[in-house]
């Protein structure tokens, strides 16, 4: 088994492609150790001690080294638990039930929603699911709806673009650009 790295627009983040499917349905992210003990995968990285943000997606990893860690001696580690894990096939998360996982809920929107605005927040979420998503995944991130309101979409960045220095410039730039030009009801985008 071979197991590819490609950087990301995060200079602390590397995208780990095992060549097999990582999540069936989703993301997940873990942003601490604690948030970890969901998936020994995950625990195990944190493990390393020189990460802070751990990113499941559909056939990647992400993962965010700590400030003033060195790739050049993280960056195999990783590689070794993840071969570890891959080609044991063990389980990506604990345990035989649900009962000792602790699923983060849903994210909260971050502002209440009018019914007169369906349409307009049902073209976003087409735009953000068939335009925005696969690029950001491209980058080893993801991307959360958090809402619509007064001309306002509300975005949380997750994975390597969570504390990207680009990510401002990727919601103003790039995603306002392109959710202005299709959806004229959109005036700005702001980070939730």
């Amino acid at each position: 088994m071979f197991i590819e790295t490609e950087t990301t627009p995060n200079p602390a983040s590397l995208k780990f492609l095992p060549g097999k499917t990582v999540m069936e349905v989703g993301t997940r992210e873990f942003s601490s150790p604690e948030a970890a003990q969901a998936s020994p995968l995950a625990q195990a990285i944190f493990d390393t001690g020189d990460v802070v943000n751990v990113f499941y997606g559909w056939d990647f990893v992400t993962v965010t080294a700590a400030p003033g860690a060195d790739w050049t001696a993280l960056k195999p580690q990783v590689i070794a638990i993840l071969l570890d894990h891959f080609v044991s096939e063990a389980p990506l998360f604990a345990g035989g039930s649900a009962a000792g996982i602790a699923v983060p809920p849903e994210m909260d929107m971050a502002v209440e929603e009018r019914a007169e605005d369906a349409e307009i927040i049902s073209a976003i979420n087409e735009l953000l699911q068939t335009r925005v998503r696969p690029a950001v995944a491209g980058d080893g991130g993801d991307i959360a709806y958090r809402g619509f309101r007064d001309g306002v979409v509300y975005l949380t960045l997750q994975g390597s673009c969570s504390g990207c220095p680009s990510s401002t410039a990727t919601l103003k730039h790039g995603i306002e650009g392109l959710l202005k030009h299709y959806v004229p009801e959109v005036v700005e985008v702001r980070a939730a």
